[in-house]
This record gives structure tokens, sequence and C-alpha cells, in this order.
């Protein structure tokens, strides 16, 4: 068996989540509490108690999904588990990156959540509201979703903002391109282009403010080597150089996350086991339906837990 942890992105997040770690288990409790301090605000009464609308604005949204997946770390942990002996990589999308970082020892818990708050208000900064947009074309893959997005440009942005898997791709952009997105796809196969609910468009050139805001931020936090390799979104292949590391990251604020690849590059490289680590199941999906080879399995709740420490400390 080789493993890989991978980490989930904006999207996953629920009201209620961490809250049966931190009930259950102190080492997770503490991790929240860490947060809490490091971004002087009370992060986890908004993640328990909500409201939604509250723990959904991007900056709320980013550190709050790494907390959950430092807390199910910390308990994997202290039941004996390390990641430095039984996984091969680790990768996160979007925002996940930074989170698998955490875990694999390139950041501080604290640095994390005040990168990951910062970088949620820089992209939320960088396009007035309305002005922006993102959809999930439905039904096609990359090379269709690229001459979709320069049909529907005609002098505005427009963008792969996310390759997910074979059958779903996000375009990000002006608001007015990703009007066009749904006509345009017509003639390529969209099965469906879906709207998405969010607040900026995120993966695109219209982010270039959020990636000088990131760049500075970055060059201002110490990053050490990962205890094992992080695939980045950016390169879809392992990164293990501090300074690569930070350039990467810089680089995925306006470019497309190859989450399909990424998954494809484990597969190739021996991986049989992905686990996703925090809350929901939307990345163990979206392995099963890159990569059939693959087994995968989520892991962010008391239960999910007790049964994943038997497989990996075996």
């Amino acid at each position: 068996m080789a493993i890989a942890f991978v980490f989930p992105g904006q999207g996953s997040q629920d009201v209620g989540m961490g809250k049966a770690l931190a009930e259950a288990y102190p080492v997770a409790r503490a991790v929240f509490e860490e947060v809490n301090a490091a971004l002087g605000q009370n992060l986890s009464q908004i993640m328990w108690e909500g409201p939604k609308e509250t723990l959904t604005l991007t900056e709320n949204a980013q550190p709050a999904l790494m907390a959950v997946s430092m807390a199910v770390m910390r308990v994997l942990e202290e039941g004996g588990f390390s990641l430095r002996e039984k996984v091969k990589f680790v990768a996160g999308h979007s925002l996940g990156e930074y989170s698998a970082l955490a875990a694999a020892g390139a950041f501080s818990l604290a640095d994390t959540a005040r990168l990951l708050k910062l970088r949620g208000q820089a992209m939320q900064k960088a396009v007035p509201v309305g002005e922006g947009a993102m959809a999930a074309l439905l039904g096609v893959g990359i090379e269709a979703a690229q001459k979709i997005a320069a049909e529907a440009a005609q002098g505005d942005v427009c963008q792969v903002a996310n390759d997910n898997e074979p059958t779903q791709v996000v375009l990000s952009g002006h608001k007015r391109a990703i009007d066009r997105v749904g006509e345009v796809g017509k003639a390529h196969g969209v099965r469906r282009a879906v709207p998405l609910p969010v607040s900026a468009p995120f993966h695109c050139a219209l982010m270039q403010p959020a990636a000088d805001a990131m760049a500075e931020a970055l060059s201002k936090v110490d990053i050490k080597a990962p205890a094992v390799p992080v695939i980045a979104n950016v390169v879809a292949g392992p990164v293990s150089d501090p300074d690569d590391v930070r350039r990467r990251l810089v680089e995925q604020v306006v470019g497309t996350v190859r989450w399909r690849e990424c998954v494809a590059y484990m597969a190739a490289n021996g991986i049989t086991d992905v686990y996703e680590i925090g809350s929901g199941k939307v990345l163990a999906g979206l392995v099963k339906r890159t990569a059939a080879s693959l087994n995968a399995t989520s892991i962010g709740a008391p239960a999910d837990i007790d049964a994943a420490l038997a497989a990996l400390t075996a």
C-alpha cells in the first residue's frame, strides 16, 4: 500500500465542521484554539455555530478548512501515525495546498492560519463584487474547456481555473465572459454550465493583485522543506525546495488548479490509497472519477479516525 494525503479546498465548509473533533480530542481542540489566537478572532465559534454566510466568507472559510484538516492530522499523530514514515505525497486543492504544507511541517499552524486569512481577504479585494464570476462545465474535459474559454473571452478574461476531473472543468473571469460560456459551450458538448456561488473569480488573471499580496506575505514567512513532497497545483508534480514552494503558491493565485493531473501523477507513481483529510468528501469523489485504480477514503469525523488509524498504523 502506497499512500497519499489530500486536503480539501473552498466549498467543503459547513456549519458544525470540526466540533465533534474538538469535543472528542483535546489535541484537536488545541488546534482550533491556536488558530483563534493566531487570527485574533473566535473562528471556531463561527465554524460551529455559523451563521453560514459568515463562515462562507472567503477570509473565514480558508483558515477554517485548514484548521479542521490540521485537527485531524494532530489526532492521527497522537494515535501513533507518522506522515513521514507512511505517506509518499501530500497535495491540496487550492487553499488545501497550504493545509498539505502545514501537515508536512513546511509552515507553522499559526503562520498557515494568518496566510490563509490574508489570502482570502486579498482574493476578495482583487475584483469589485459583481465584476467576476465562475462556472463549472459539466460533461467536457480540459481541451474543450480551453476552446470554450478562448471563444467566450471576446476581449475579457476567461480562463480555466480548475481542471477537477475528466468531465468537470471550472472557468473563471469577467462576469460578461462567464455569462457567454453556456451558449458557447453548446457547440463543444457541454452538458451544463453551472454558475458557482462564489464571491470572486478565483484562479485567473484578475487575481493578480492577490498574487502580489501573497508574494509579499510569503517572503516574510519561514518555510521549511516538507517532510514529504507536495504535489503542487500549478505544476501537477512534486515540490520540496522552500523557494520553489513559495513561488508555486504565488503562481497558484492566478494559475489553474490542475487537480486531475495531480491525481493522475499519484496514480502513475505507485499510489494505491488516497486519504482526504478534513471537512467533506469532495476530493475523494474527484479522485475516484479520475483514477479508478485508486482507493479514496475521507477522514473528517471521530468515527473516520478510529477506522483509518487501524489501517494507517498497521
